[in-house]
């Protein structure tokens, strides 16, 4: 049986946005100016029965305002966001966790704006969301400003909103890198700076810094006075601050490909492209990336997909490194080409400075059908329980700037701990990391398919690393380029051609003279981890590696 709480009008007070107040002369553009009458406001709690007096968890509250002689009706809610409905109808969701109750105050509007108000309590909303992880992820548990990410494929993008098909990726359009950047009508979209800063338990709180104007779709270029006939920027106040509650995701995404939260932003506040949206479902969220999913608000079958970053977009003009220098394309069978490769032998010390638990040898490293393979294993040697191979390009090639690209497939198993690296050539007089450390490609089998860009460096170096990660499905299954664009002036890291991390170099980093390449794969350590004990042998295999520089 539902239970239904009803209020009677309350009082009749006015809101400070509403305008017209108290008794005016009748506006003949309007005729009578007659302020609603008889506002009645209820609630229902969705769910609620008497087993579950106080709803289903979900935190929905059905809301309905009824006064006569009113064209439409807004809801006020105590968490700064509200909705103007014409029916007098809406469902709430209310997501802080536990039981509680909530203040909702009732507008209705009559012709010319005039208005009538009353205040509605909400009582007693069962609400179960609880996020912490994405609330860290987003906020640092203080504050964190995030950016489009430009150098990644498909970093904005429109697909499908369907519960059939691929509705979690942008099928129809996906923006290419920096594309955005070269058209005058939309520029201004990498200037945006999102910032969300936590205040108090659960309370979010998110500035958008859009520098120069906003981009609009071309659905809403009215909004900013235009009449464009294409997506354009337009100034466009952003200021002031908009609170972000999280809660469940309403959503057509499969469960594996999202996280289950959304966004709901307060007072029209949007995540810098204006589709119309103030929801925005989170599908994927790391430290360094998130990706958002919204439904456009005047066609809800076009659903808007939004790529950020915690770096700065950074488009330079840099050097095109397109001249191939090395490669080593495995095409002879046997062990790898000693013109080109060295093999490093042993444990080093304490693990290669990483507590690593395998042996090196020479013999898990050998070139077959067109592929190298450097195999772990789990078997006694010199006092070790596992061996693998270590291979390095010093002496044979070393270079500064350029661009290194390795197309490869990763081990698999807890505690493997693949890696394509540089390292200073000065390393034996410059000792780490001053020599400094260029971490193209690092994976843990004990994290399955997060890939890692890191830096190492004086102030940056073991596991405070300049780092961040992206996730690639089937890294393990399949073959997926690895590579680093490394100039004077920047560092980006991709895989397959997608950029997930930038760094700004300068002559204040040890970036800025010869590098040697390093391919291996370790176990356990520092940052590999625990190995399955289960673990019998695991292999990364390289198809090529090819290093270009500038054309003389």
């Amino acid at each position: 049986m539902t239970m239904k709480k009803t209020l009677n009008n309350l009082a009749k007070f006015l809101l400070l946005l509403v305008l017209v107040t108290g008794c005016q002369d009748d506006d003949k553009s309007f005729g009578d100016l007659t302020a609603p009458s008889n506002l009645t406001a209820s609630y229902e709690i969705i769910g609620q029965d008497a087993d579950n007096p106080n709803g289903d968890g979900s935190g929905k509250v059905a809301l309905t305002a009824q006064a006569d002689n009113a064209v439409s009706y807004r809801f006020v809610f105590p968490d700064n966001t509200s909705n103007t409905v014409t029916s007098g109808q809406y469902t709430k969701r209310f997501t802080t966790e536990g039981i509680n109750s909530y203040e909702v105050v009732v507008v209705a509007y009559g012709k010319g704006g005039v208005s009538t108000s009353t205040t509605l309590l909400v009582e007693d909303v069962l609400s179960n969301f609880n996020d912490p992880v994405t609330t860290e992820l987003l906020t640092n548990n203080s504050s964190k400003t995030w950016y489009w990410a430009a150098a990644t494929q498909g970093h904005l993008g429109v697909g499908p909103n369907t519960v059939d098909g691929n509705n979690y990726y942008p099928d129809w359009y996906a923006a290419a890198p920096f594309e955005k950047a070269g058209a005058e009508s939309s520029s201004c979209i990498y200037e945006d700076e999102l910032t969300f800063t936590l205040e108090g338990e659960n309370t979010i709180k998110y500035t958008l810094n859009n520098g120069s104007g906003t981009f609009f779709n071309v659905d809403y270029v009215s909004v900013a006075g235009g009449n464009a006939t294409e997506d354009t920027c337009y100034e466009y106040d952003t200021s002031g601050e908009k609170t972000v509650l999280l809660g469940p995701a309403e959503s057509v995404v499969a469960e594996e490909n999202t996280t289950g939260t959304a966004m709901t932003f307060s007072d029209g506040g949007f995540m810098g492209y204006y589709v119309g949206a103030t929801t925005y479902e989170i599908l994927d969220i790391s430290e360094t990336q998130m990706t958002v999913r919204a439904v456009q608000g005047s066609n809800s079958e076009l659903a808007w997909y939004h790529i950020f970053t915690t770096q700065p977009p950074i488009a330079d003009d840099g050097p095109v490194y397109d001249n191939l220098i090395w490669s080593d394309e495995f095409d002879v069978d046997g062990a790898p080409d000693a013109t080109k490769w060295n093999m490093e032998i042993g444990n080093g010390t304490n693990g290669w400075g990483n507590n690593e638990l395998q042996y090196y040898r020479a013999e898990n490293a050998t070139v077959e059908g067109g592929f190298l393979k450097i195999t772990a294993k789990k078997e006694p040697f010199n006092g070790y329980q596992y061996t693998s191979a270590r291979m390095t390009t010093h002496n044979h090639l070393d270079f500064t700037y350029g661009k290194v690209e390795v197309r490869a497939k990763l081990p698999s198993g807890g505690g493997t701990w693949p890696a394509i690296w540089m390292l200073g050539s000065n390393y034996t007089t410059n000792e780490w990391p001053a020599c400094g450390e260029i971490d193209i490609m690092e994976h843990v089998g004990n994290d399955q398919n997060t890939i890692h860009g890191t830096l190492h460096y004086p102030g940056n170096s073991g596991g405070n690393g300049n780092t961040s990660s992206t996730v690639v499905e089937g890294v393990s299954e399949e073959f997926h380029v690895y590579s680093v664009y490394w100039s004077p002036d920047i560092i980006r890291f991709y895989v397959d051609d997608n950029e997930f991390k930038t760094f700004a170099n300068t002559e204040s980093v040890p970036f800025n003279w010869d590098f040697f390449v390093i391919l291996n794969v370790a176990m356990g350590g520092t940052f590999g981890g625990d190995i399955d004990p289960n673990f019998e042998e695991s292999t990364m295999e390289v198809d090529y590696v090819k290093v270009y520089q500038e054309q003389e």
